[in-house]
Formats: C-alpha cells, sequence, structure tokens
C-alpha cells in the first residue's frame, strides 16, 4: 500500500500519483511518499521514478537490516528500528523502517506494522506546517516517534525488575523466580541488542556529516540521540541489576539448602546413639547386667538413649547450631 502526501502552497494533500516534477529541487514542494509491504510496482517506482541506486533498493525490500545510514548521489539513505515487543516470546523484535530522503522529497519504507508513520502522517495532515521543515524535518519527527515508543516497554521492564527484588527472598516462590529472573535477562539481552546499532546512526546524524541536515535539524537528531542514549544506559543497568538479583536468588536457595541440610544432620546425629544401643541390644547377646534384672533393662537402656539425646540436644544449643 502506498500513500502520497504532497505540500504546496502551505496545504498538505494525499494525491495517487507522484509527478516527477515535484522531484526538481526548485519545484517549492516536499512530497513523502510511504510505502507499506512493498510489492513488485512498488520496487520499479523505487528504481524508475525516483531512480535510486540499486543497492540501496535491494537493502529497502529485504524484510530486516542492520540499521545504517549512506549518503548516495542526491539522496540520503537511513535504515532505522522500530521496536515491537513480544512479550510471549520475551524478546524485542523490530521491524525496518527505510529512509530516503531528498532535497523535496522523502520515501518511507516499511512492513506496515510501524506505529510511528501513521501518526506523524496525520499530525501533518491536521497541521501542514509541519511538512514546511522539509524532507528531512519529516524523516526526524518519524525517528522521534519511534525512539518515544521505546519508553513505554522500558518502564515495564523496569516495574517487572523491581517486582522481581521484592520477591526474590520469598521461599514460596523460588521456582518461579527463578525463571522469571532468566526470561528477564532474556529480554534485557533483546532491547540491548535493538537498541545499541541505532544509537552510532543517530549520533552521525546529529554530527551534520550529511548536508541534507541544517544546524536546526542536528540539535533535533542530537536530542533524539540523548533518548536512545538513555534508554541504552537504562538497558545496561537492567542487566547488571538482574545479573546481582541472580547472584542473590542463587546465594538465598544455597542457603536454604544448607539449613535443611544442617536440621538433618543434626537430626541423624540426635537419633544416632539410639541407633546403636538398640542395634546392640538387638542381637540377643547378654552384654551388660544392669540392677533390677531383666525387667529393668529395657528402662535401662530407653533412659540411657533420651540422656545421650538430651545432652547432644544441649551440646549443639550451646554451639548455637540449634
Amino acid at each position: 500500500m502506498t500513500t502520497i502526501l504532497v505540500f504546496r502552497e502551505g496545504r498538505a494533500d494525499t494525491v495517487q500519483a507522484v509527478d516527477p516534477a515535484w522531484l526538481d529541487p526548485s519545484a517549492g514542494v516536499v512530497v513523502w511518499v510511504d510505502i507499506a509491504s512493498p510489492s513488485a510496482d512498488d520496487a520499479r517506482v523505487l528504481s524508475e521514478t525516483f531512480h535510486f541506486h540499486e543497492l540501496s533498493v535491494e537493502d529497502a525490500l529485504m524484510a530486516s537490516h542492520h540499521p545504517k545510514v549512506e549518503a548516495y548521489d542526491g539522496y540520503l539513505y537511513l535504515i532505522l528500528h522500530g521496536i515491537d515487543f513480544k512479550a510471549s516470546a520475551h524478546e524485542f523484535a523490530t521491524h525496518d523502517v527505510d529512509f530516503f530522503v531528498g532535497a523535496t522529497y522523502l520515501v518511507t519504507v516499511s512492513d506496515g506494522t510501524s506505529r510511528s508513520i501513521p501518526e506523524v502522517r496525520s499530525a501533518c495532515l491536521r497541521n501542514p506546517r509541519l511538512l514546511a521543515d522539509g524532507p528531512m524535518g519529516v524523516a526526524h519527527r518519524i525517528a522521534d516517534a519511534m525512539v518515544d515508543h521505546y519508553r513505554p516497554e522500558v518502564l515495564k521492564l523496569e516495574e517487572r525488575i523491581d517486582e522481581l527484588e521484592d520477591a526474590v527472598f520469598d521461599p514460596k516462590e523460588s521456582r518461579a523466580t527463578n525463571q522469571a529472573i532468566l526470561e528477564l535477562k532474556r529480554d534485557v539481552s533483546s532491547l540491548r541488542r535493538v537498541i545499541l546499532p541505532q544509537r552510532d546512526i543517530l549520533n552521525r546524524l546529529g554530527r551534520r556529516e550529511f548536508p541534507q541536515i541544517s544546524g536546526e535539524l542536528s540539535y533535533r537528531f542530537r536530542d533524539v540521540n540523548d533518548h536512545v542514549v538513555r534508554i541504552a544506559d537504562d538497558a545496561l543497568l537492567f542487566h547488571d541489576r538482574l545479573a546481582a538479583l541472580l547472584d542473590a536468588h542463587l546465594a538465598n536457595v544455597s542457603n536454604r539448602l544448607n539449613e535443611i541440610m544442617k536440621f538433618l544432620t543434626i537430626f541423624s546425629l540426635i537419633f544416632m546413639p539410639m541407633t546403636v544401643l538398640t542395634g546392640m541390644y538387638g542381637m540377643n547377646v547378654p552384654l551388660v547386667h544392669f540392677p533390677g534384672g531383666e525387667g529393668w533393662q529395657f528402662w535401662w537402656i530407653l533412659g540411657i538413649m533420651m540422656a545421650l539425646s538430651c545432652s547432644l540436644i544441649v551440646i549443639f544449643r550451646r554451639k548455637r547450631w540449634l
């Protein structure tokens, strides 16, 4: 699906086709062509109407490509990634948005799932003066909207980490907590993999390496880059917090296991004298003759066992093992 927006004489209109005369730098118009889910006909428009380089057209038609910025003859080619967080898969998937920025035109190519492009297009139709900033100004607004969509998902991640920090010492949630930490680590790794490459691209746009970017727009791209840098810093902080949280959780599990082993060991030691005595006097061999005759031997042995067990309990209490 292709949507064409043209700004001329202070008005923004939606048209059906691109007039080749509008592509002349002296035409005095701004044309924005948005191509969603490009087809073979759309590929011919890129090659034959706009005469883009075949390599940039090939990159634009690919389902996914690494973020990049490259200057061609007469236009700037830019690839940025919009966010698409899939909670069920625990990953920050992305969709490419390709920008072809010329003197009078902007061509965006995406898979049709971008939220930023419809938002900016609606804003331009409501306020046509937004198109007066030129094609690069519109590209900046789209990039800014794409980065803004990262923030809510990052805040959700932070809230989930805060909840895990409160639950990590709850013995009832031990197994669930361990799984939740590992899933969050996967989410944070996906976020870092998405955001870090774009930081370098936006940094270059803010340094005015390209003639299409004016001084005013360079300041705006630096602001967008600042947002990306903060998100990248947050992702690094989340990674460190989750690593510390996992270590604390495993240490807590180990401590609980040690307490269980300690209890079982002490329990076994308390009953060990009883086991020895009952084993010795269960061999039907008269070993010791207690006062009172055979009728009192059971009570003597029981008393000795109780005395030994109580003595061990007293010793363990004094050593603070119990």
